[in-house]
């Protein structure tokens, strides 16, 4: 799969190859609000939705303005309004002001997307510095809880939060500790969230990628590492397969399904 690029739009099909996301207009009318949609599975949920009928705003970092300029003309492509809101969500304060902004332009939020967060490669507990667990925790949960709150208080029933965290706390990773104790930490808070909210009709769940060919991944890698990328399934997943995952938990298939995590790893938790 060496040298293959990350899709956005395309699914893979028996014996090769890839055909067209086959959309239903299963979000006509929905507004989204989706961090971290400037690439890989971000950029590829932003596409699907536009393609499903969402109007969506996409949290980014101001030096991903370039990358996020490429997604909002992707999805536009597809027919979809999306509006752009620079923010650092390190800063507990931004996330009522990011909340407030995607009212603004769409009027209300009837899906909250949280795909963001930070990750340090660190081989023992001993490099872990007190500011690298700070920094990966206030990412990593702390501002999917805020903005979670500030969200749900304009949420009716028929609406939906949906979390991103990867498989790692399923099965430990040595080198991200940090990151993967935080992703831990949302995987419990979304189910939380879920017992919470469901009486009200608001669904809460949680979408555990695995090995997804992405930018922010291949360019950690070397080659003879692409290599070894890989799952039982013989290769790494796609982002749009991961992000037709968001697409149904957002939509009127998942109405019965709340504090669930979805795994999507290619078999990677067969047998474990």
């Amino acid at each position: 799969m060496t040298g293959v690029e990350p899709v956005n739009d395309m699914l893979p099909i028996q014996g090769g190859g890839y055909e067209l996301y086959k959309a239903a207009g299963k979000l006509v009318g929905k507004k989204a609000l989706i961090s971290s949609g400037d690439s890989g599975t971000g950029r590829a949920i932003a596409i699907l939705y536009a393609m499903e009928g969402a109007e969506s705003a996409i949290i980014y970092l101001p030096e991903e303005e370039e990358a996020v300029l490429e997604t909002q003309r992707l999805a536009r492509e597809k027919g979809g309004q999306v509006h752009l809101i620079p923010a650092d969500l390190l800063d507990p304060d931004i996330c009522s002001v990011v909340v407030n902004k995607a009212i603004e332009y769409m009027g209300r939020i009837n899906i909250l997307v949280l795909n963001h967060g930070t990750h340090v490669m660190k081989e023992t507990i001993e490099e872990v510095t007190e500011k690298g667990w700070v920094t990966t925790f206030n990412s990593n949960i702390q501002s999917f809880a805020l903005l979670s709150q500030h969200t749900l208080a304009q949420m009716k029933a028929g609406d939906t939060i949906i979390t991103s965290a990867p498989t790692n706390p399923y099965i430990g990773h040595p080198e991200l500790l940090d990151y993967t104790s935080s992703r831990s930490a949302v995987a419990a808070f979304s189910r939380h969230l879920a017992k919470e909210h469901a009486a009200g009709g608001i669904r809460v769940n949680t979408v555990c990628p695995g090995l997804v060919r992405s930018p922010l991944v291949l360019e950690k890698l070397s080659l003879e590492e692409q290599e070894e990328f890989t799952t039982p399934m013989g290769r790494p997943g796609q982002p749009s397969e991961i992000a037709t995952c968001f697409v149904f938990l957002a939509g009127p298939d998942s109405s019965f399904i709340s504090g669930q995590c979805l795994h999507v790893n290619g078999g990677v938790l067969i047998g474990r």
